[in-house]
């Protein structure tokens, strides 16, 4: 969140306009009724938000819930790890851009140390949350000379580690095409060093494609929807904090869900409600990105998450 659009004055939603644990507890049983079996919890960051520990508790009594995870950028993981295994969490992703102290603290944007992450890791590991997943957003002249260290730190550890193609996520990152890294660099940059082969999807509809060490010393994930878009796979649908729905990461707009919620809706009007939604979408933006889209006005990943 960039300070000079999201600075000390900037005026965040009253905390009425939130969805309570309740209500996204109900939400997650509609959703899993649907279909839904993977559960994450994302943000902004997720861990600011108080007593999480309770929600995650909500969340993992649901039946139907195959897989309950979260992401965060680590700021707060070794305080919370042990809580959020206790309550139910099962698995976490944490967002490290580089391994190389200055770098990332200049691409945080707010001066905090690379060891305080690693330190939530190795909490999380400690507390059971596996597999732990590290995402490392490539951005051209910014981290790109930290690839090969990111993936030597991680090799051997039964982390995962998944670089994502730097995207035009809403409209304050300052996004231009000369900025992305492509899939297919990031993986020559690691195979010439660590010597990769491609493995197959876990399942249809997985963002990452996999590679694994030939060595045995694990696997990598590369996330690329600048260069090899996956829309017409995608099954993912989010719910940001005042409960819209959208369909899509690069969505312009949500379908208001919490309306339904407070104005006395049935779990029966709200299931139709999100089917009606989902039935007639057509999120295609990374197949249609051109040098004019990163224009378009688009919600914030701030706002609805990775």
């Amino acid at each position: 969140m960039p300070k000079a659009i999201f600075g000390s004055d900037f005026q965040f939603l009253p905390h009425r306009e939130v969805l309570t644990f309740e209500e996204i507890a109900r939400l997650a049983r509609i959703f899993v009724a649907l279909g839904v079996e993977k559960l994450r919890l994302t943000g902004g960051e997720p861990l600011v938000r108080r007593d999480l520990e309770r929600l995650v508790a909500m969340l993992a009594q649901i039946d139907g819930v195959r897989d309950l995870t979260l992401t965060t950028n680590g700021s707060l993981l070794a305080k919370k790890a042990a809580s959020l295994a206790a309550a139910g969490l099962r698995r976490i992703t944490v967002s490290l851009d580089s391994m190389d102290d200055a770098v990332f603290r200049a691409m945080n944007d707010v001066d905090f140390p690379v060891g305080k992450v690693l330190e939530g890791i190795e909490t999380a590991r400690e507390a059971g949350l596996a597999p732990i997943k590290i995402n490392m957003v490539v951005k051209r002249g910014f981290n790109e000379g930290s690839i090969v260290e990111m993936a030597r730190h991680f090799r051997g550890t039964g982390m995962i580690l998944r670089f994502i193609e730097y995207m035009d996520v809403g409209n304050t990152n300052g996004w231009r095409m000369d900025d992305v890294v492509p899939a297919a660099e990031i993986v020559h940059a690691v195979d010439a060093v660590f010597p990769l082969e491609p493995v197959d999807p876990n399942y249809r509809g997985e963002v990452a494609q996999r590679y694994r060490y030939r060595d045995g010393a694990g696997e990598i994930g590369i996330i690329g929807s600048v260069t090899h878009p996956f829309c017409r796979d995608c099954t993912r649908a989010r719910i940001s904090a005042e409960g819209q729905l959208y369909t899509c990461l690069f969505a312009s707009h949500g379908h208001d869900l919490k309306a339904l919620l407070r104005g006395g809706a049935d779990d029966d009007a709200i299931m139709e409600r999100i089917a009606s939604v989902w039935r007639v979408r057509d999120d295609r933006y990374s197949e249609l990105r051109t040098s004019v889209t990163p224009g378009t006005p688009k919600v914030e990943m701030s706002h609805i998450g990775g």
